[in-house]
């Protein structure tokens, strides 16, 4: 489902059928493990699954409603919906002095005590996007008086079939069908982030418990033991090596104490990622496609990257892995050129090493460093200036974008394997969704 133009926030985890939680959670040789031994935080994610669930889906449907009022109103316009917000944003008030000054103070900690100089541009844009969502709920709730909106199913009805309409916007209808298409990835991310959580903790506690049996075994305290299976053989002291030898301890004690863990974490949907003709490596019929959808301005996209390129070369010859744009310009205002420079790169065949470079050097992504980029990789300056141009890239980095939405992209790095968004993107976690492909 496309983030859209109404701030609701979703604070809730959704739900399996309407049951009580499992449990015990896990069982093994040496004993159970249950809910109530997890966080309070963790076991409410359980017991609420199903309230809140409900909660969620009857907020998105009102976000569809929504939509569908804006819709309706760009129609009787004859304009897009694009158009009619784009129109109300720019009657958005600028903020004030005062009001600049005001959320400086309320968060000049939180802001690394930087002077206001340093933040009033992240600071405005900030109070102009409140000022903009404010215009925009209000021209919602006009359209709610002026179009007649009828609910006709609940949403949360058990038996739902997909051709029955939820509600009527105007003569425009929302079927379960439509609901369920358009939010799907949502309703799956707030059911797996409850079980993510329950189950993190749930093989952290086993472990720890598995661990001190051992050491109970051979008379040393549970922390030698730590030490002895990890801590002690740590070479370069990496978050990915420390993760590697966890698991390969958390596998050998669950296999001995024959740990059988009864929370299972939810399947998760399957999307139809293109990968467009977006710059690609590895063979084009290999078993497994990883679509990256990027910012290059994005902190996190250059952390993530190396290390899924690390995950990728330990499967050679079995991966092709596509990198598609996902410029987050209301936060990254050179993520945009930094994407159409890369478009350039890679007409003229060097879009990775480029990219590269970019990931590097986020703090210089202006237009006449990202020439210098060009030059350094002997491109065609000249061309390469022509390529950054034209309309024909900058459609390229809005259909990938476009495309992003309609995936249900919020955020980035979002990263696909065979069409399965990698929920945790380590080392561990990509090897892990990799490793799944191949088997299917």
């Amino acid at each position: 489902m496309k983030p859209i133009y109404i701030a609701f926030l979703l604070l809730f985890a959704a739900a399996i059928s309407a049951q009580q939680p499992i449990d015990p959670l896990a069982t093994s040789t040496v004993r159970t493990f249950k809910l109530a031994e997890l966080s309070p935080e963790a076991q409410a994610g359980i017991v609420g699954l199903t309230a809140n669930t409900a909660k969620a889906r009857t907020q998105l449907l009102e976000q569809l409603t929504a939509e569908a009022l804006l819709s309706v109103e760009a129609a009787g316009k004859q304009i897009t919906k694009e158009k009619l917000l784009g129109d109300i944003r720019a009657k958005s008030p600028e903020p004030t002095e005062a009001e600049i000054n005001t959320v400086y103070k309320a968060n000049v900690d939180a802001l690394g005590n930087k002077p206001l100089a340093d933040v009033r541009k992240m600071i405005v844009k900030y109070l102009k996007g409140e000022a903009e969502q404010k215009q925009i709920q209000a021209l919602i709730a006009g359209l709610r008086a002026k179009y007649k909106v009828t609910a006709v199913r609940d949403v949360n009805a058990r038996d739902l079939k997909p051709a029955d309409i939820l509600v009527n916007v105007a003569g425009t209808v929302i079927t379960a069908g439509q609901f369920d298409a358009a939010t799907h990835a949502e309703l799956f991310d707030l059911k797996a982030d409850a079980i993510d959580r329950a189950l993190f903790e749930l093989d952290d506690l086993i472990l720890r418990t598995l661990a001190g049996e051992e050491a109970k075994a051979k008379g040393i305290d549970t922390a030698d033991y730590f030490a002895a299976e990890i801590t002690n053989k740590l070479k370069d002291f990496s978050d990915e090596e420390r993760e590697k030898l966890v698991d390969d301890l958390s596998g050998r004690l669950f296999a001995k104490y024959n740990v059988k863990i009864q929370l299972v974490a939810p399947e998760p949907p399957v999307e139809n990622i293109s990968v467009d003709d977006d710059p690609a490596q590895g063979p084009a019929n290999a078993p497994v496609t990883i679509v990256m959808f990027s910012d290059f301005q994005c902190p996190a996209c250059s952390a993530t990257h190396p290390i899924l390129k690390k995950a990728i070369a330990e499967f050679p010859g079995k991966i092709r892995f596509v990198v598609r744009d996902f410029p987050l310009t209301s936060i990254h205002e050179n993520a945009f050129n930094a994407a159409l420079a890369a478009g350039a790169a890679t007409a003229q065949g060097k879009f990775f090493e480029y990219s590269d470079l970019l990931y590097q050097r986020q703090d210089a992504l202006d237009p006449v460093s990202l020439k210098r980029y060009a030059a350094e990789l002997g491109l065609n300056v000249k061309q390469f200036e022509i390529d950054f141009s034209s309309e024909k890239i900058a459609a390229e980095v809005l259909k990938d974008k476009s495309d992003g939405e309609n995936y249900g992209i919020g955020g980035t790095p979002t990263v696909f394997v065979n069409g399965v968004r990698v929920r945790q993107l380590s080392a561990t976690g990509f090897r892990k969704a990799i490793t799944k492909a191949l088997v299917k």
